[in-house]
């Protein structure tokens, strides 16, 4: 499934019931979600992060939440739901130019090192995340623990 809703102001709670309607298709493996510029914030990324572990077929996930105001909380909140998902084995998650900071890059690293099934991992930190080298190294010592983890493919600055 493939959805592109770009700037369209959903917020948090057009977040929340984006993600509890899809995850009644109870068959979906692969699913592209680019919510670039739509106002959410760690409210809605503890949404998302309570639905995605529901997609309990999925094995691919592509979930572009460039441009939002997410912060530390939220990083957790996604990872902690994203952990959850016992089937998924590829993930490309984009939080370019949120407010990630150190902490939610150490939190979403502990918690994807948490996915068991994960092989590839396409992570984009760029742009106001204040997360320098340093964070980044300690980050891919704590995904390596996946694993199964082949591909791990980690941007920032």
């Amino acid at each position: 499934m493939n959805l592109n809703l770009w700037e369209n102001r959903i917020g948090n709670n057009g977040g929340k019931y984006l993600v509890q309607g899809i995850s009644k298709c109870v068959t979906l493996t692969s699913l592209n979600l680019d919510l670039f510029g739509n106002s959410i914030d760690d409210k809605g990324a503890k949404y998302l992060g309570e639905e995605i572990p529901k997609f309990v077929t999925l094995t691919s996930l592509n979930l572009k939440l460039m441009a939002n105001i997410i912060g530390e909380n939220g990083a957790k909140y996604l990872g902690e739901g994203i952990s959850k998902c016992v089937t998924l084995t590829c993930l490309n998650l984009d939080l370019e130019r949120n407010r990630i900071g150190v902490n939610g890059a150490k939190y979403l690293g502990e918690e994807i090192s948490k996915c068991v099934t994960l092989t590839c991992l396409n992570l984009k930190l760029r742009g106001n995340n204040s997360i320098g080298e340093n964070e980044i190294r300690l980050f891919k010592k704590l995904v390596i623990k996946a694993k199964r983890l082949i591909l791990c493919k980690i941007q920032s600055m």
